[in-house]
């Protein structure tokens, strides 16, 4: 896929998980939202010698927390992200377009087993020497509903509505830095 690769040489530019963060946030209850993130992530991009590029992220989801052990067991569970049959969810880019110095990121996200394309509006936040390579950093953010990737379990409140909303806020920022 073509990619804005301005500043970045072509090369293999990896994660960097310590000096990044996949981070959600959903509605709980109706009133307030819980917000959580993944500890355990990998991810390349590959920009080619023409500028264009391909990204990919893979997640193990049993690493999500929420700073809650209780809930952090439940969303582990088949109710959510099924982590036993389901360990990986993953992203891989398939177009973008450029917006000024920005980007929109489309790329296939699936999880449980489930593919849906997803947009992410992305922030490039520059390049630099780094500590003895290259790096870049992005920030990202998208909103997906649940159910596309098969997380359907509802939970009702007694006076309508329901424990956990539909709707997910995705909210990523990620240092690469270049390997080859």
């Amino acid at each position: 896929m073509s990619a804005p690769t301005k500043g970045l040489s072509a090369g293999t530019w990896v994660i960097d998980p310590a000096h990044s963060t996949l981070q959600f946030s959903v509605r709980h209850l109706m009133v307030s939202k819980v917000r959580g993130r993944f500890t355990d992530f990998t991810g390349t991009l590959v920009v080619h010698p023409d500028g264009s590029a391909d990204a990919e992220v893979q997640i193990k989801v049993d690493s999500v927390t929420t700073d809650n052990e209780q809930r952090d067991g439940h969303l582990r569970t088949a109710d959510f992200f099924d982590a036993e049959n389901h360990p990986v969810a993953t992203f891989e880019a398939t177009g973008f377009r450029p917006l000024s110095n920005d980007f929109s990121l489309t790329g296939d996200f699936t999880i449980r087993g489930n593919s849906h394309p997803v947009t992410l509006e992305v922030e490039f936040l520059g390049s630099g020497p780094g500590m003895g390579a290259p790096v870049a950093g992005f920030s990202a953010t998208a909103t997906i509903n649940r159910r596309d990737f098969g997380i359907t379990t509802d939970i009702p409140m007694a006076d309508g509505g329901a424990v956990v909303g539909d709707k997910i806020t995705l909210s990523l920022d990620v240092e690469v830095g270049l390997q080859s």
